[in-house]
């Protein structure tokens, strides 16, 4: 079912609070992968509140569906999106990557309740979750799984090991998402190792493939509804997204994968996104 238009503005509302969260997380430590977790930010806005079936209070429940951040380095943005939840307090937030955390710069299934896999080691989330859609058909308890990579995760060769196995054995109740904000760690994917043509190569495997805006919200639901009704093989949503999104000091920017944040810049960000976010009064403009 397509969304109303109150259903699609409380999601962007979502998306604009998720991104206050991250930033504020990240600018109180003063340093982290905010590129990367700003750019997902739709993405896990239309799973968590309008299509995965999941429990914050028994996170471990057998039913619920999987989520992997194989990017495990963008574990702010799900920490964020499971706080809001509750899955556990938002003052957690404050001790991202601090001494004694439970929420380590990349995600840690033995520390945060709602991780359903430790990731980190790029591509390795992503074979795990390959196995999980597995395990879950052979279970017959109708779980799906839902698994989101990088693009520059995706020149690592294990990626097209699982992605092979995942269409060879027609797994439709696993659906990916590939970030391609074209930026990884060392400067842009097209000029270090291009992917191109990356939805011709995900069909080449197996997969049922759509290509959207990473930051519309509409367009992210559209995808997911088609996926979930698609049978026989597995889906890939390529989100083309832009690295570091609504934040003035890192949009667009290669350095933004993993960044020095002042309080100055921080606090700008979010006040300029809470501005944003604000609703417009009946006969005034902007």
């Amino acid at each position: 079912m397509s969304m109303d238009a109150t259903q699609t503005n409380a999601l962007v509302s979502k998306a604009n609070e998720i991104r206050r969260l991250i930033l504020e997380m990240i600018g109180k430590l003063g340093v982290g992968h905010i590129g990367g977790s700003l750019s997902i930010v739709e993405a896990l806005t239309v799973l968590y509140y309008k299509h995965m079936t999941v429990d914050p209070q028994n996170p471990l429940w057998e039913k619920r569906d999987r989520f992997v951040l194989s990017k495990g380095h963008s574990g702010p943005g799900l920490y964020a999106v499971l706080a809001d939840k509750g899955y556990f307090p938002r003052s957690w937030l404050d001790t991202l990557n601090r001494p004694n955390t439970n929420l380590p710069s990349h995600c840690d299934r033995l520390k945060t309740p709602g991780i359903d896999m430790t990731a980190g080691s790029l591509a390795q989330g992503f074979s795990a979750a390959v196995g999980m859609a597995l395990a879950a058909r052979m279970q017959g308890q109708g779980v799906r799984v839902y698994a989101l990579i990088g693009d520059g995760e995706s020149q690592e060769g294990q990626i097209w090991e699982a992605a092979m196995f995942a269409g060879n054995h027609g797994l439709d109740n696993l659906i990916a998402f590939l970030d391609y904000n074209n930026m990884q760690i060392d400067g842009l994917v097209s000029e270090i190792n291009s992917l191109e043509p990356v939805a011709d190569k995900w069909r080449a495997f197996g997969w049922n493939v759509y290509s959207v805006d990473g930051h519309d919200i509409v367009a992210i639901d559209s995808a997911l509804t088609l996926g979930k009704r698609f049978k026989g093989r597995p889906t890939m949503i390529i989100l083309n997204t832009t690295k570091g999104k609504g934040a003035f000091f890192s949009e667009g920017k290669v350095s933004s994968h993993n960044m020095v944040v002042t309080d100055e810049q921080w606090r700008e960000a979010v006040e300029r996104l809470r501005q944003e976010g604000e609703p417009v009064t009946s006969g005034e403009g902007r």
